[in-house]
């Protein structure tokens, strides 16, 4: 029996690095990021999820060489599952949120350590929680040179 993940991780927000990712238009950020499939869908094709999400196959393909989503194999076409999805959104959000692939997926690969997922959501909340303070951080210094360079503009143009 297939297990179905995909509505038990942890909703964060999503990026990719450049050359990994199209643009994506409303549908697809609605339907891939935010909420989870309504299609009851057991298995996508690579074209699916790229379509789906608004990455390329390429990024697909890199994140299975990183062993973060494990398509099955029939002949040269990979197929997903509901769960390799919900990795997969795992790791998108993962990225907009700026953590590294191996927090990625030390956070996801808990998922499988027990069963009430406790792990899971202790490591998860910490790890969004120090996130948050060191975005803090960095806002209150961009707040601090965006004030700073204002100041020294006003100077230049009173002279």
């Amino acid at each position: 029996m297939e297990r179905d993940d995909s509505d038990s991780f942890i909703h964060l927000d999503v990026n990719v690095k450049q050359g990994y990712i199209r643009t994506m238009d409303t549908r697809s950020s609605i339907a891939g990021i935010e909420l989870p499939d309504q299609s009851e869908r057991q298995r996508y094709s690579i074209t699916d999820l790229s379509e789906e999400f608004g990455v390329t196959a390429r990024a697909l393909r890199f994140y299975e060489d990183e062993g973060l989503i494990s398509p099955e194999r029939q002949g040269l076409s990979r197929i997903y599952s509901r769960r390799d999805r919900a990795r997969l959104a795992w790791i998108l959000r993962g990225k907009r949120v700026g953590f590294s692939l191996t927090e990625i997926r030390e956070m996801i690969d808990l998922y499988d350590a027990d069963e009430e997922h406790e792990a899971q959501r202790r490591v998860t909340v910490d790890k969004c929680k120090a996130r948050i303070d060191l975005l803090t951080r960095q806002k209150a210094d961009i707040d601090a040179a965006i004030a700073e360079l204002a100041s020294f503009v006003a100077t230049i143009e009173q002279q």
